[in-house]
């Protein structure tokens, strides 16, 4: 069972549309074997060191012990898989989700697993796989002691999973549908997208007053201000030492509370003193807690948690502190121990209920209760092990919400308010909650801001409170927005200058836009990160971001197949089309296999699903989305089913031939709506660049979605043009030298196919000269289909290759395209070959002459530019711009068929969606 190779998925991706880890295991001589296969000796030793394993069930429902035992199917992959889900959820992990697939590879298999933490989730697979070898092929020099990593896996995730209320809170914000982000190891959470994030860190919101957070925590004054309102407070004084303290405490008459002035969690208080002795004690002890001493009045009654959130009482909880009941036969030291094998008990917070520890204060109360740790109580006799009642040392609660008297509730919420806390918790003692403080009495012994909401989640006893839907409820009420609109597209062509024209038409329109693309994360224009920003990283920047009203973002392959998506769903996705690329690369051997990692875009739309009615891959994707709303784009007016789909009333943007020229119009509910004629599109080059044209239709579909009027998707069109500043490689046209020179990135068959159909359709009247490479972890068949696209296009050839060979020698792509050209019919004169990519760019430019066309295909697309726009010609003379001859406006699209064929292995559905493909079953 050896570990090739673990990814971590961080969204949506080609498995599950949820986070997972995959490990990649070479099962080696295990392969294929059943867990029964192995005898008892393995179900009884994972028992004997993790025995709550045979309560463990699947999502299905089985039983997890039942089906080793009983399952010829159920192999070491699946186990190794439920048992990394097994150890998360010992640390409160909420994960799901456990499976094992084979691979191409003989005896490889791929595990996958949920994660809530990526670094805990990778360390839980991996204890899961060392203990399954432990049991079924140890190595006596290389022990692993599967009981103390188990602990020290427990220790580690404890640490850093998110604790009782945090995880209450971003389970709410899920109920609510609000994407929720972890922005560091403890619990600070951010809270929906963009402009409309928000954070919190445990019950403390972002809303949460500094000065009222300062108030509660000066207890002094909190209760000064709060007496000063006539609300029931014990009568307080500071003090500075020891002396201080014993004086205030005959000034207000024992018994009398010692605390911290700025304490929490109960640390450094002392109740009931009754001598100066134990107050000098006292001191000492809430001395080392916090930043001063109050001594107070000690009020009589039970300890109530009043939580209060946006001025409301939500929950309310009778404390009980730490204790045991006796049984007549066990020790106190045994009665603990029980205690704390509920297993809704745990460490400091990574539970419900905490455990109860035996140290100096519990020994001493044991003391004053005349017990020791192994002394046996009474039957039914409580033993207190603390004095306070805090959770966090082991302490129970009791819901009282329902009984809790209207004035008691006032009262809490006066607090709260005046203290100037969004969420509070105020500790109040009264010896029934149910009666009014003004006829029994009663007290505030303090308000406490970011007050722990675990007891109100879980009590002890009595009825589980939703606070974390409340104080989610606080931050988003009902109808207001907690997301921006995402717009995620993705394709093999086309996908960078969609998403720069989508954000250029939104700019246009007024809004912060986020955008990722293939070189940099853009918000509102302005360069953030460069690069290649294409995947789940990028996407979180701009999803992080506090400005931006709108997010667009480009997805490539790449990222998808190494990480998954950076969002969980996204309004509008778009697929443009998929051809060949990047095939035989991260397991995407096939068109099919490629498809399937795009077609994860248009799955998670909740909104609409753009869909290119072209492509025989894209136009079956729409059987796999569960958007509202499909919308077609076609070049081809005839398409049969795109015009089924409007005649139902449905969406679609169509390119329509004119006597004019070539109209995109828009086609909705029953309407034919012009947007504007593709030549007018600057972009397009008088809509002879047709993959422009066809870019342009995306954006246009994407921004209509987006609910942008068409006024605003005409003017953004119109204004976006193909220059090296708003779109860098692609399509960049330069004619300073005297000839026209294009730039472009186009790396595939397709994306140099579209520039060679340009080329043709400008019809220069000079030679024409093209720059040709193919990226080399390509395919040899992808280089030489490269070639083939320009063969016989062009008078002279000049092939060279990526300034990254990644791991081909410098003239092996360039040799690839040549071979390939002659064979297609190009003579050998009319080639040259030159590895360096710039040295390249500069022969092109060299033998160019007056009125030539030189398309220069290159990735170092900035040092190539400022190569064309710095180059001298020869003859200054001739350097002038040039003039296109026998320029054309372009050619119409050939018409479709007027029967649509549908493909084998689908039928055609028709329903309130439109008109679709479904696989057949």
């Amino acid at each position: 069972m050896k570990l090739l190779k673990t990814t971590v998925y961080v969204g949506p991706n080609i498995y599950e549309h949820m986070p997972l880890i995959r490990m990649t295991v070479d099962m080696g001589r295990f392969e294929g074997r059943s867990i029964r296969s192995f005898g008892a000796d393995l179900i009884d030793g994972l028992l004997d060191v993790m025995p709550t394993l045979k309560f463990e069930t699947t999502s299905a429902g089985d039983n997890l012990l039942e089906m080793m035992q009983d399952s010829d199917d159920f192999q070491l992959g699946e186990l190794m898989a439920r048992l990394a889900l097994f150890l998360q959820r010992r640390a409160a992990a909420t994960v799901s989700r456990a499976r094992a697939i084979e691979t191409d590879e003989r005896g490889v298999i791929d595990v996958l697993f949920g994660y809530d933490s990526r670094d805990i989730g990778i360390r839980a697979g991996d204890v899961a796989r060392l203990t399954i070898l432990e049991l079924i092929d140890p190595i006596p020099e290389e022990k692993f002691d599967i009981a103390a990593e188990i602990e020290d896996f427990v220790d580690y995730a404890v640490s850093h999973t998110l604790g009782p209320s945090s995880t209450a809170l971003v389970n709410a914000a899920d109920e609510r549908g609000i994407p929720w982000f972890r922005l560091n190891n403890d619990s600070l959470i951010q809270l929906g997208h963009g402009k409309y994030q928000k954070r919190i860190e445990a019950a403390l919101s972002c809303h949460t007053s500094l000065i009222g957070f300062d108030i509660a925590k000066d207890k002094e004054f909190c209760l000064k201000l709060l007496g000063d309102l006539g609300l029931p407070v014990p009568l307080q004084y500071y003090a500075r030492n020891k002396t201080d303290a014993v004086e205030a405490a005959k000034d207000i008459g024992y018994p009398v509370v010692v605390k911290p002035i700025d304490g929490n969690h109960g640390r450094g208080v002392s109740l009931n003193l009754k001598t100066a002795t134990e107050v000098r004690e006292a001191f000492a002890l809430a001395k080392e807690e916090g930043n001063g001493v109050v001594v107070e009045e000690m009020i009589e009654g039970l300890d109530h948690r009043l939580l209060v959130i946006d001025g409301k009482l939500v929950a309310a909880a009778k404390r009980v502190p730490a204790h045991v009941i006796g049984d007549g036969k066990s020790t106190v030291g045994e009665l603990v121990d029980e205690v704390n094998r509920d297993p809704r008990r745990g460490m400091g917070h990574e539970n419900m209920l905490t455990q109860i520890k035996i140290n100096a204060g519990a020994k001493a109360l044991l003391k004053q209760q005349k017990l020791k740790i192994d002394s046996v109580p009474d039957e039914g006799e409580e033993v207190f092990l603390r004095k306070t009642a805090n959770l966090s040392t082991g302490g129970t609660a009791i819901d009282v919400t329902d009984i809790i008297h209207p004035e008691n509730k006032v009262m809490a919420e006066r607090a709260v308010k005046a203290v100037g806390l969004d969420i509070g918790g105020v500790d109040f003692l009264t010896t029934d909650i149910s009666r009014s403080y003004r006829e029994i009495g009663g007290g505030i012994c303090e308000v406490n801001a970011g007050p722990g909401i675990r007891m109100h989640i879980a009590p002890s006893e009595g009825e589980p409170r939703d606070v974390g839907g409340a104080v989610i409820d606080m931050l988003y009420p009902p109808g207001e927005p907690f997301s921006i609109p995402v717009a995620a597209l993705t394709g093999t062509n086309g996908k960078t200058t969609t998403s720069r024209m989508l954000a250029h038409i939104l700019k246009m329109a007024g809004m912060v836009v986020g955008q990722t693309s293939t070189d940099a994360v853009k918000i509102d224009g302005t360069v953030t990160v460069k690069g290649d920003m294409t995947g789940p990283v990028a996407a979180k920047i701009v999803l992080r971001d506090p400005d931006v009203d709108i997010a667009v973002l480009e997805t490539a392959r790449g990222g998808i197949v190494r990480a998954g998506l950076g969002y969980k769903k996204c309004d509008v996705g778009a697929v443009l089309n998929v051809s060949a690329d990047h095939l035989g690369l991260g397991g995407v051997d096939t068109l099919e296999d490629l498809a399937r990692v795009k077609r994860l875009v248009v799955e998670v739309a909740e909104d609409t699903a753009v869909l290119n009615a072209d492509n025989p891959y894209t136009l079956q994707m729409a059987a796999h989305t569960p958007a509202k709303h499909i919308c077609y784009v076609t070049l081809n007016p005839n398409n049969p089913l795109v015009q089924e789909h409007i005649e139902l009333g449905k969406r679609a943007i169509v390119l329509e031939q004119t006597s004019t020229g070539d109209a995109i119009v828009l086609y909705d509910h029953g309407q034919k709506i012009h947007l504007l004629w593709s030549h007018l599109i600057p972009a397009t080059i008088d809509g002879k660049a047709r993959h422009n044209v066809e870019n342009a239709m995306f954006a246009a579909a994407m921004a209509y979605s987006m609910d942008l009027a068409t006024d605003q998707i005409r003017a953004g069109l119109r204004t976006f043009d193909n220059s090296f500043y708003q779109s860098p490689g692609r399509m960049n046209v330069y004619d300073g030298n005297g000839f026209r020179v294009i730039l472009d990135y186009g790396h595939n068959e397709a994306a140099v196919s579209a520039m060679v159909d340009l080329v043709e359709r400008l019809d220069p009247i000079g030679k024409r000269i093209v720059c040709l490479t193919c990226p080399g972890d390509r395919r040899d068949e992808d280089a030489e289909a490269i070639a083939r696209c320009a063969a016989g296009k062009f008078d002279t050839y000049i092939c060279h290759m990526d300034q990254d060979l990644r791991g081909r020698a410098a003239d092996e792509i360039p040799k690839l395209m040549r071979d390939e050209l002659i064979r297609c019919g190009v003579t050998e004169k009319q080639i040259e070959i030159v590895p360096d990519e710039m040295d390249s760019v500069q022969l092109a430019l060299d033998v160019a002459e007056r009125s030539d066309l030189v398309l220069i295909f290159c990735a170092a697309v900035e040092e190539a530019w400022n190569k064309i726009t710095h180059f001298t010609p020869q003859d200054e003379e001739e350097k002038a711009p040039v003039i296109e001859a026998n320029g054309t406006t372009g050619k119409s699209i050939a018409n479709g068929s007027s029967e649509f064929e549908v493909p084998e292995g689908f039928t055609l559905v028709r329903d309130e969606r439109g008109v679709r493909l479904e696989p057949d079953v």
